[in-house]
Formats: structure tokens, sequence, C-alpha cells
């Protein structure tokens, strides 16, 4: 068993973050090391449950399963959100792939795909608050559009960080 105590500066044996994602996310860059494994598993988990009730027929526990899934929604979102953007910041500040994006041959640099990834996320919690009124922050910014720019991305990103740090410091009574 690792004797490794997790700090923001280094969450994972081995993983040191970024001074931009330090200086962002604080002390909860910690939870951000520890929902990594949780929401990898969590998907594959989901995806099996909701494959072995289609492969048995049993429709009602299809449809549980869905329901679940729907329930937990905004969780994904904002989890997922805060671990893209904790990773693209370790990548340190860039640009994004346009949208939308083409496909090429070209390869895209990994930085690039991970900042894009993000706020493509983010984004999607956008939708979500906006369409179903479920900010704690307030402040929604624009969803993004075809053609946005990157302080559109940076924004989206920046909400889906400001909603999940509000989240944290609510639960920890901070």
């Amino acid at each position: 068993m690792s004797t490794h105590r997790p700090s923001p500066g280094e969450p994972w044996p081995g993983w040191t973050t970024d001074r931009a994602a330090q200086a962002l996310y604080g002390e909860h860059l910690v939870r951000i090391g520890e929902l990594i494994p949780a929401v990898l598993y969590m998907h594959v988990m989901d995806r099996q449950g909701l494959a072995a009730a289609h492969i048995a027929g049993r429709q009602d526990l299809v449809d549980a399963q869905v329901a679940s899934v729907a329930l937990e929604c905004r969780d994904d979102l904002l989890e997922t959100a805060a671990v893209l953007d904790a990773l693209a910041l370790c990548h340190g500040q860039g640009s994004y792939l346009p949208r939308p994006y083409q496909e090429s041959s070209t390869a895209v640099p990994r930085d690039v795909e991970l900042r894009t990834d993000a706020s493509d996320v983010a984004d999607e919690l956008v939708h979500h608050d906006q369409q179903h009124g479920t900010s704690t922050t307030g402040d929604i910014p624009a969803g993004l559009e075809d053609g946005c720019t990157d302080s559109e991305r940076d924004a989206v990103r920046a909400y889906a960080r400001r909603e999940w740090i509000t989240r944290q410091e609510r639960w920890s009574g901070s």
C-alpha cells in the first residue's frame, strides 16, 4: 500500500499538477484526483448494467437504469468537466480545435484536444443548467456555437469550474 498523502501539488503519486490548476482549484485538486478512477469505474459499471439488462430482455431494468442515468446526468457532467478541465490546465494555456471540427489526417496535439474536450463537456453542463435551471452560482454563459471563440470556450470551462468548486465547498461546509 502506498504511503503517499494526496495534495493539490501531487494528487496521485507521480502526478504533479500545473500551477494554473493549483491556482484555480486549490485544495480541491485532491478531490479531482479521487474522481478520475471513480468516474471511469461508474461509466463502465453503468454500461455493464444496462447491457446485461438489455441482453436479459428485462425492459423494466433497462428503463430503471436509464432513469438512474438521467437523474445523475448533471453530477456526471459536472464531475467530468472538472476532471477534464484540471487535466487540461496541467497542459497549460493554448488554443482549441475549431467548432465544428472536421477530421483530418493531421495529428491533433494532445493539449489542444484535451482543452477542446474540456470545453465541450462544460458546454453540455451549460446547456443542461440553462434548460433545467440547475445552476448554483448563476451567471450562466452562452452555450457554444459553430465558429465560437477561444474566449467563449474559456468561459464555459470557467463556469463549470465555478459550479464544481461551489458544490465542493457546500459539501465540506467551508
